[in-house]
């Protein structure tokens, strides 16, 4: 990676980052786990890890991107994990122990199905 010695490099540096983040996630349905410490000791990184097995186990990885991220405000139902469809508005789900993270691969992202234990959304996500 090269230096970026003046501000109009970075923000053109930005401009690129985001445009390439963009690009990639345009057609893809996005997981977001949360992994702040709460989530984490509740059982987030388990979590995580049966979302993976899972969308490998469906052949999903070229549809699916998994992304980790801190508090999602929340912390009375962590895990937590928002689920953004294409063209669909994000979806936080909690509670979400190794059982749930499955279905929410197999029965919400493969099948279409609901799944329990959404929770309303109260914020809206700002990106750099």
């Amino acid at each position: 990676m090269t230096k970026i010695t003046s501000y109009d490099e970075l923000r053109q540096r930005c401009a690129d980052v985001k445009a390439q983040k963009a690009s990639l996630a345009k057609d893809k349905i996005i997981i977001n786990v949360s992994l702040a410490t709460c989530s984490i000791a509740a059982g987030g990184k388990k979590a995580l890890q049966a979302i993976e097995e899972e969308v490998a186990a469906a052949g999903l990885q070229d549809a699916v991107m998994i992304m980790k991220s801190g508090c999602m405000t929340y912390c009375y139902a962590e895990p937590t994990v928002e689920i953004a469809k294409p063209g669909a508005a994000p979806v936080v789900f909690g509670d979400v122990d190794e059982a749930k993270a499955r279905a929410l691969v197999t029965d919400y992202i493969v099948r279409n199905e609901p799944v329990e234990g959404v929770i309303p959304v109260n914020y809206v996500r700002v990106a750099f």
